[in-house]
């Protein structure tokens, strides 16, 4: 099990893994014109393709998640109550969003909300220790 601030360094990782994976499958930049658009100002993209629509929202998801995750492991250590139930959460928190990702792009909508559902559960035990 990592330590809770282990999975913040992790989390900040993964967020930007699946920003610069959205950005990717939207510029197409293996493409032709993929890497001007990537490096451009990117005012001529089309519409995204499925997975890209899926790979943005998964991506602004995560930070939207993220802002709650961050704010809830600093009250924690701000509050010297970073125990062994925020360990918990925070490694439950991780890991649901590393299976959340790959549904999600998949497209899988029910399995989707069923482990954004732990995520946020996960949450709930980290709050549960600041109480």
């Amino acid at each position: 099990m990592f330590t809770d601030t282990t999975v913040l360094a992790l989390m900040a990782l993964l967020t930007w893994l699946m920003l610069i994976t959205a950005s990717g499958l939207r510029t197409q930049g293996w493409r032709p014109g993929g890497i001007a658009r990537a490096f451009g100002n990117r005012d001529d993209l089309g519409e995204p393709s499925p997975a890209a629509g899926r790979a943005d929202r998964a991506s602004r998801n995560m930070v939207e998640n993220l802002v709650l995750f961050v704010a809830l492991i600093a009250a924690a250590h701000f509050a010297g109550k970073a125990n062994a139930q925020v360990q918990l959460g925070a490694n439950l928190f991780f890991w649901s969003r590393v299976a959340y990702w790959p549904v999600y792009l998949a497209g899988i909508p029910v399995l989707r909300t069923l482990i954004w559902f732990v995520s946020i559960a996960s949450l709930a035990l980290i709050a549960g220790a600041l109480l």
